[in-house]
């Protein structure tokens, strides 16, 4: 597998050589729906919190008498089919959403998606990514420059200018490649791998 090299000014330069086991597998939905999907749950938190018959306000009397009513039985309001009474199943701040994904499907999905971006034209090689100084301006322009408005920046090292100016980019993420994550390869439209990045890529995913 091969992958075009980009220029400061977006241009292919030439091709770098990658792994086929982690740019070169074959497209698989399911699998990567799956991870995306976990990924999303595992970082939502319990902000709901619902109160169950045993928390609601109310009086422990009686409603009415057990017989003649003509009405259903009733013990008291907090029951949870009368109106103001408590939730059967309320949801809780502790509620766990996270599932669990082994580390070989992990690895695997991850391949399957940079596979299938490198098809799509989607990611590229640079030489390396780094600002002269900390100023957004500047790293804007450079974009700019190679004609991109959403990106994905992996690096193997993000240094503090580098940090400084991308900061305020909404549409840029800068990262290592130890915290590249499935939501953020599917999301922008365009990645950007240095090549001592590539290099880690290849052995945490292969």
């Amino acid at each position: 597998m091969q992958i075009e090299l980009l220029n400061d000014q977006g241009q292919s330069a030439s091709k770098v050589d990658a792994q086929d086991t982690v740019f070169g597998r074959a497209y698989n939905e399911d699998l990567v729906h799956q991870i995306v999907v976990a990924y999303q749950a595992n970082a939502r938190q319990g902000t709901r919190q619902q109160k169950d018959r045993a928390e609601v306000k109310h009086s422990t009397k009686k409603p009415f008498r057990q017989k003649g009513t003509g009405n259903a039985r009733a013990g008291m309001t907090s029951s949870p089919i009368w109106r103001g009474g408590g939730r059967a199943f309320p949801n809780s701040p502790e509620e766990n959403f996270s599932q669990k994904v082994n580390k070989k499907m992990y690895r695997a999905g991850m391949a399957v998606i940079l596979s299938q971006l490198v098809r799509d034209g989607r990611l590229s090689v640079v030489d390396s990514m780094k600002v002269d100084s900390p100023k957004t301006k500047g790293l804007a322009a450079k974009f700019k420059a190679m004609n991109l408005d959403s990106v994905l920046v992996i690096t193997d090292e993000v240094d503090e200018n580098l940090y400084l100016a991308s900061r305020n980019l909404g549409n840029v993420l800068v990262v290592e490649p130890r915290y590249v994550d499935p939501l953020s390869l599917v999301y922008y439209k365009k990645v950007l791998v240095t090549k001592p990045a590539l290099d880690k890529l290849q052995e945490m995913f292969a």
